[in-house]
Order: structure tokens, then C-alpha cells, then sequence
């Protein structure tokens, strides 16, 4: 082949042996992945049928040989094996006989087992159908209680462990609430209690009283029952004198009664509900330590009372302490503490009587006792010399430029909370007997207070002096009306000292005020100005006047209960000696009748 041509190159490949998956469109064929060894074995495993056997393998068969004719026929090849079964034609007949031979031998060892008596005994069966019963109530009681046991056993495990969790929830929960009740209050561990401290020691305070509180584990709920919404962890247990609310009580009466009527105080304010999200631990302490400072307040004022020597002795009854500031005129200082029994709530409900209580001066109180625990606290804390107290340079100087007693004396002079509350009970007295101006006339000048601290300052010139009168007599008819107004059930429209709209005053400014009847159909409107006088105006419904014309607009019958334009009145005309007479004429004749 070498010289009739050039050699071609031929290249042969291997059949492909793994199947074709899948051809994509641009050619690429993708092949099943070939068996594993084990996989293949499975799959040959599959295919074989452990259900069919030959009789071969029985012990003393003896299979007769086939024709030697069907020798050189050869069987088909299939997938699965078979087995020709025997063909000895008295096959079928030893099987049977040999199954008889083993039942007979059976029967014969049975038979001779129960006809010694040696190992069994036969025993004839008894028509009474009650002992069986008994026998299996016997046995089903017993495994009824065997399983009852095991529940119960399981229910305990259960019922521990629930337990358990529940303990340990509520121990998370306590320790939580008492790590909250720690950053609020004081707190010390002795032995296996665990107290607090009410008491103001800390502020400076000398008071006797230990006001300890014990803190304790609320065990009172059900862990069977479902938690209340306003359930706490935790609980306080504060003294018994401690327990409920108290405040202190200060009120002023011009006429002072018999020392013998005094007794204890039993007026109680309504307490105020605590706010939404507030622990009862917090609302219950805060309760106590206002009752503990409420009393270290009147125990110092007690011992003040006694104390102090005055003209007029100061009177300590019970839980109330008298004091006369100036004759006809008593200040009465008391306790008022509320245990929160029964037996108070169950008492006849008396008439309500005027609050005469004087909160500013109860204010003024707590914190004067404040002050008090600060000049201790910081008299305590700070450092003292070994040579000579803290003080004035004068008291440690020695010569003629030193102090002498009596000024050391009134240095050291400090007033007490009895003192103090008594000045301000004179003070407030006298400012409600005075005016609405107070007049100091000096020298050169008049210094003008007004009742609401105010300080103007005119010159000698009588003028100045008379026209201010003059705007104050305008501001206080004004004042007078809005006052009217009120006795009369009527309402406030507007208000102001100082009107912008109108003609322009001279001598101040002038004031303005517009009231409404009770049901609101009627209006008042004053103007009054110190150098135009006074005018008033009255505003009628619409449906009483009559210069206003239909409208096609207003169809409602409604709207005819709006008020409509003002018609002024001739105040000069009106009865009545002054000018307070005369507003109140007007108005009762414009309220309408009940």
C-alpha cells in the first residue's frame, strides 16, 4: 500500500459506553455517569428472587436423572435463575407420611407425660364462671395500680418541675424588683432579713424614730391561678405607726375657742390615686416617709412650743398646737394622720365644711425641715479647727476689734420652725386686710406697692399722685364687674387693664370687660377709662331686635338665638347708689327667670 499512495492516518475510538442523558441545541451531549462496583451489585441483587428454593436441598431426596435425549437441548438464557422441581413420582406420598410420623410422636410424648403425672397434671375445668372474674378483677386492679404508680410518678416529676420553674421565675423577678427597689431606696442585708431606711439621717436629720422597713418575698399568690396584672414580687413591711397618710394642717381663725373643746384633729384629705405603672412598693414607702417626716415636723414644733417663753403661751393638745400671733386671732398647727382602717371609713359622714387650710404655710413647712437638715448636715460634715471654730475673722481676732457676748449671742441666734411659720402667719394676715395700693410717703418722693409686688415710684407733684388714683378707681370698677360676675352665675367673655381700640386716654390706660348670661343670649360690655368715664353696652338676642332686616341668607329658625348688635345704656339714668349697685340691677334684670 506503500507505493500505490500516501499512508492515511486512521483513528480509531473506543465505542462509547455510557448512555446518552440528553443532547442540547448546540450539540453538547451530556452522559448518565457509569455504577459504581456497589451500586452495580445492588442492582444485581435486586433482580434475584429469594422467594423461590428447590427441593434438592431436603435431607434423603433422591432426584431421578433427566432423559439423557433432553441433554443437548440447551435451556433458554433469562434473567432470573429457576429450579426444576423434583419429578420422583412418589415424592408428594413420603412427605405426607413423614408429617403423620412426627404428629403420632408428638401425641405419644404427650400422652405419656400426662399418664405419669410426673411433670403435668390435668385438672378439670371449673363451670363456677364467678372465680374467674374474681381473678381478673384481681389482675386488672393490680395493673391498674401499677399504672396509676407510674402516672403518678410522672405527674410528680412534672408537677416539681413546673414547680421549679415557677421558683425560678419568681426568684428572677424579685431579684429584678429588688435591684429597681435598691437604686431608690437604702438598703443593708442583716442576717437573712433585708432592711431599709425611711428616716431622713442621711439629709441631716435628728430625729429618733429609726423608720426601718423590711423587705420580704410575696408568697401570697397561687402559682396554680394566673398572675394578676398588678402583681409585684415583692413586698415592704413598714412600722405600724408609720402606716397610711398624714399631712400638716395650718389654718388661722379670728375666733379662738375654749381650751376645753381642743381635742385631736380627724380631718382627712382624699388621697390621690398612683399613677399608671407606679410599683405599690414605691407608692407604700413614699406614703411612709411623708407620715415619718410629717411627724419629726410637729415634734419640733412641740418642742419648740414648750421651749419658747412669749406673752402669750403657745398651747400643745394632742396632735394640735395652738399659738396666738395677735389678740382675737389664733394660728392652729396640727396632725393629721390617717391609718386607713375600717372603722374610721364606717363613721357618719359629716357635712362638708369650708377649707380653711392654709397650703402655702403647710409648703413653707417642709421646707423650712429641709433648710434645717442642711444647716445640720453641712454643720456635721464640714471640718472644724482644733483652735477656733469656723466663723467671722472678728471672732477669732483678739483686742478691742473682737466681738464681744452679746454680739456672739445674737450671731448665734438661729429661729426656730415655730418662729418662722408664725411671721408668715402674721403676714399673710395683714395682707388680706390690706387695700389694693399701700402708700409710703417719704421726703422727696411716694413709693406705690400694689398688691401684687408692683413698685412705682412718683415725684412730690400732687398731680402725678391724683391721676394715678384716678386710672386705679377705672382698673377697679373693672375689677369689680369680673367679681360680679362670678356671684352672679354669669361668664368671663374678656378681660384686659390695658385697651388698645378706642380713644386714646390721657391719664393711663383704659380697661375693658365683656360678660355673658348664664344661658348666653344676653352680653355686658364695660369700657372705663379715667378721663372718659365709664360706658356699658348691652348686646340682645336677634330674635329681639327689630332694626335688623330678614335675611334670605338665614333660613334656620336657629340662628335667631345669636346675639345681635349693641345698644348702649344710660348709665347716668340707672338706679342705684354706686356704681356695684347699678351692675347688679343690670344683670338680675337681664338673667332670666328659672
Amino acid at each position: 500500500m506503500s507505493g500505490s499512495g500516501p499512508a492515511v492516518r486512521v483513528s480509531i475510538e473506543s465505542s462509547c459506553e455510557k448512555q446518552v442523558q440528553e443532547v442540547s441545541l448546540d450539540g453538547m451531549e451530556t452522559y448518565v455517569p457509569p455504577l459504581s462496583m456497589s451500586q452495580n451489585l445492588a442492582k444485581l441483587a435486586q433482580r434475584i428472587d429469594f422467594g423461590q428454593g428447590s427441593d434438592s436441598d431436603e435431607e434423603g431426596v433422591e432426584t431421578e436423572p433427566r432423559d439423557p435425549q433432553e441433554w443437548g437441548k440447551q435451556e433458554p438464557e433469562e434473567d432470573e435463575v429457576k429450579f426444576q422441581p423434583s419429578l420422583w413420582p412418589w415424592d408428594s406420598v413420603r412427605n405426607n407420611l413423614r408429617s403423620s410420623l412426627t404428629e403420632m410422636c408428638v401425641l405419644y410424648d404427650v400422652l405419656s407425660v400426662v399418664k405419669e403425672k410426673k411433670y403435668m397434671a390435668l385438672d378439670p375445668v371449673s363451670q363456677d364462671p364467678s372465680t374467674p372474674q374474681v381473678f381478673q378483677l384481681i389482675s386488672k386492679k393490680k395493673s391498674l395500680a401499677t399504672a396509676a404508680q407510674l402516672l403518678l410518678k410522672g405527674a410528680d416529676k412534672l408537677s416539681k418541675s413546673v414547680a421549679e420553674n415557677q421558683e425560678n421565675r419568681r426568684q428572677r423577678d424579685f431579684n429584678s424588683e429588688l435591684l429597681r427597689l435598691r437604686s431608690q431606696w437604702k438598703l443593708r442585708k442583716v442576717g437573712d432579713k433585708i432592711l431599709g431606711d425611711l428616716s431622713y439621717r442621711s439629709a441631716g436629720s435628728l430625729f429618733p424614730h429609726a423608720g426601718t422597713f423590711e423587705v420580704i418575698k410575696n408568697t401570697d399568690i397561687d402559682l396554680d391561678k394566673k398572675l394578676p396584672e398588678d402583681y409585684c414580687p415583692l413586698n415592704v413591711q413598714i412600722p405600724s405607726d408609720l402606716e397610711g397618710s398624714a399631712y400638716i394642717k395650718v389654718s388661722i381663725q379670728k375666733q379662738a375657742p375654749d381650751i376645753g373643746d381642743l381635742g385631736t384633729v380627724s380631718l382627712f384629705r382624699r388621697q390621690p390615686k398612683a399613677k399608671a405603672g407606679t410599683q405599690p412598693w414605691h407608692v407604700k414607702l413614699e406614703a411612709a416617709q411623708n407620715v415619718l417626716l410629717c411627724k419629726e415636723i410637729f415634734a419640733q414644733l412641740s418642742r419648740e412650743a414648750v421651749q419658747i417663753k412669749s406673752q402669750i403661751p403657745h398651747i400643745v393638745v394632742k396632735n394640735q398646737i395652738i399659738s396666738q400671733p395677735f389678740p382675737g386671732l389664733q394660728l392652729s398647727i396640727s396632725l393629721c394622720h390617717s391609718t386607713g382602717e375600717k372603722k374610721n371609713q364606717r363613721a357618719s359622714p359629716e357635712k362638708p365644711k369650708p377649707d380653711d387650710h392654709l397650703y402655702v404655710l403647710e409648703h413653707n413647712l417642709h421646707q423650712l425641715m429641709r433648710e434645717f437638715h442642711k444647716q445640720t448636715l453641712s454643720s456635721i460634715v464640714m471640718p472644724h479647727p482644733a483652735s477656733a471654730p469656723f466663723g467671722h475673722k472678728r471672732q477669732r481676732m483678739a483686742g478691742p476689734m473682737a466681738y464681744d457676748k452679746a454680739e456672739i449671742s445674737n450671731l448665734q441666734q438661729n429661729e426656730g420652725l415655730l418662729e418662722k411659720i408664725i411671721k408668715q402667719a402674721k403676714h399673710i394676715f395683714l395682707r388680706s386686710r390690706s387695700i389694693q395700693l399701700q402708700l409710703n410717703i417719704g421726703v422727696e418722693q411716694i413709693r406705690v406697692v400694689h398688691r401684687d409686688g408692683r413698685v412705682i415710684t412718683l415725684s412730690h407733684q400732687e398731680q402725678e399722685l391724683q391721676d394715678f388714683l384716678l386710672s386705679q378707681m377705672s382698673q377697679h370698677q373693672v375689677h369689680a364687674v369680673q367679681q360680679l360676675a362670678k356671684v352672679m352665675g354669669w361668664h368671663v367673655l374678656s378681660f384686659s387693664n390695658h385697651v388698645g381700640l378706642g380713644s386714646v386716654e390721657s391719664i393711663g390706660n383704659a380697661s375693658a370687660i365683656t360678660v355673658a348670661s348664664s344661658n348666653g343670649e344676653y352680653a355686658i360690655s364695660v369700657r372705663n377709662g379715667p378721663e372718659s368715664g365709664c360706658k356699658v353696652l348691652v348686646q340682645f338676642p336677634r330674635s329681639q331686635s327689630k332694626e335688623l332686616p330678614k335675611s334670605d341668607v338665614i333660613q334656620d329658625g336657629k340662628w335667631n338665638h345669636l346675639r345681635g348688635p349693641y345698644k348702649e345704656v344710660h348709665w347716668s339714668k340707672m338706679e342705684g347708689r354706686n356704681f356695684v349697685y347699678k351692675m347688679e340691677l343690670l344683670m338680675a334684670a337681664l338673667t332670666p327667670c328659672p
